[in-house]
């Protein structure tokens, strides 16, 4: 079965790579990815897992809805576009003639980041029923507290950004209203912390290897694939106006401005 889903994966990433070739627009490898892992936990769950039903059915329906809902957000964002995106558009000139290449394998690498990115969902789905302890309700009620405050707090951070951009006199401000207010990506921080749900989930299940993946998300958004980029755009493209922001605001943590 995981193989079968590998093969999925390379196959929407193909897919997405052909559609990218002739509209030179790389960004929809950031809704594929989302995408392929929302259909690699539904179809496990359905398919694969011999978890308990309770475990399966908040697997399959809340990590379904919370990357459907980061794919529409992604496909929202690369449809309103008119250029490509900043990041991919410098590799695409650091590829030169080879970029066709290039971004097959970037493609193809991002097959592998949803299978790593999976592994929570599918390992906790193929635990057998008989190796969950008593704690299971509980774990899961805490999971689900976490996952609807985290999909509750993104989601309003995602909106309130979208609609700040369609504002034509926005351009050249930054935002500090809203969640914004107390955060400089309350989006990255609340996906962070809906990772968390997962090693809660398998403390009922006596996995405890499933921790690294709040570090591991934390590691990406915090020095690789999240803010560095977007505190880079931000600066070049708002310059004294950003800085203050950033004077003023926690990075990434929400809390109180300074005054």
């Amino acid at each position: 079965m995981l193989l079968n889903l590998l093969v999925l994966n390379i196959f929407i990433m193909f897919c997405s790579w052909l559609l990218v070739t002739y509209n030179r627009r790389a960004g929809l490898v950031d809704v594929a990815w989302s995408f392929s892992i929302a259909l690699n936990v539904m179809i496990a769950a359905w398919v694969m897992g011999t978890a308990p039903l309770m475990v399966r059915m908040f697997l399959g329906i809340a990590s379904g809805i919370w990357f459907l809902r980061l794919t529409w957000h992604l496909l929202r964002r690369y449809v309103n576009e008119t250029h490509e995106d900043t990041r991919y558009a410098n590799m695409r000139r650091a590829m030169g003639g080879y970029q066709h290449l290039g971004f097959l394998a970037f493609f193809m690498f991002q097959a592998g980041l949803v299978a790593l990115f999976s592994y929570p969902m599918l390992k906790l789905l193929s635990i057998p029923t008989q190796q969950w302890n008593d704690w299971t309700p509980y774990t899961v009620l805490v999971a689900a507290i976490i996952m609807a405050l985290s999909l509750i707090g993104e989601s309003t951070a995602d909106q309130q950004l979208y609609r700040f951009k369609l504002n034509p006199q926005n351009k050249g401000k930054t935002l500090n209203r809203g969640l914004w207010k107390y955060s400089r990506h309350p989006n990255y921080f609340f996906e962070w912390l809906h990772w968390f749900a997962y090693p809660i989930l398998g403390l009922a299940a006596g996995l405890y290897s499933l921790w690294i993946y709040p570090l591991l998300m934390w590691l990406f958004l915090y020095y690789i694939t999240g803010i560095p980029f977007s505190e880079q755009q931000a600066l070049a493209h708002r310059g004294d106006n950003y800085k203050d922001y950033q004077r003023r605001t926690p990075m990434f943590i929400p809390w109180p401005p300074k005054e």
